[in-house]
């Protein structure tokens, strides 16, 4: 059975406002010995599967600064400290981001974007009844045009590569879990 690794220690390396960097030492329980190992702390994190009465899928195309690419993607952001829950974060990402709002919103998953270095969970928030009824509400650093997707060109966007980013995709594949009447257990998330 493989065992958690015992912390002996943990020194922080910097702080860049989205994600701190910290390294940790910890001990190996199959061989005794201490290492170090680098972890990425961020907030957790939301996407969200926006459905319209007409069933598509409300998707915004963005630059990503990591790739230098224009991605197709679905809402989504960092949680903020005054967000209650994904819930709340994911209705105020999908408004600020599209101007659409809808249903309450449910959680459908999650995931960890990267557990080998990074402590967050991002959750799959689905919003049903979706419509656009405000303005859109940009940070200052994005640049989005939203696009609508029926749901049955979604796979193959994906297929394509027209769909690249990797929790995104992850986010797909719990809708699909969702419409077909499957889901996997919600655990508690990781709080960094």
């Amino acid at each position: 059975m493989i065992k958690p690794w015992e912390k002996i220690s943990s020194k922080p390396l910097g702080d860049f406002r989205i994600f701190s960097l910290r390294s940790d030492r910890k001990i190996s329980p199959r061989t005794g010995k201490e290492h170090d190992v680098f972890v990425i702390d961020s907030v957790n994190w939301v996407n969200v599967i926006a459905v319209t009465p007409d069933r598509q899928l409300v998707l915004v195309e963005q630059y990503r600064h990591g790739s230098n690419t224009v991605e197709l993607e679905i809402p989504g952001g960092l949680m903020d400290k005054a967000d209650a829950s994904p819930e709340a974060t994911g209705r105020r990402e999908l408004r600020e981001e599209t101007g659409y709002e809808g249903g309450t919103g449910r959680v459908i998953g999650q995931v960890f974007p990267n557990p080998a270095i990074m402590s967050n969970t991002c959750f799959t928030l689905l919003i049903e009844d979706s419509r656009c009824v405000h303005p859109v509400d940009f940070d200052q650093g994005e640049d989005l045009i939203t696009r609508l997707v029926p749901i049955s060109e979604v796979p193959p966007l994906v297929a394509e590569g027209k769909i690249r980013h990797a929790v995104v995709i992850a986010a797909l594949y719990h809708f699909d879990l969702w419409q077909r009447g499957l889901r996997a257990p919600l655990r508690p998330a990781h709080t960094p």
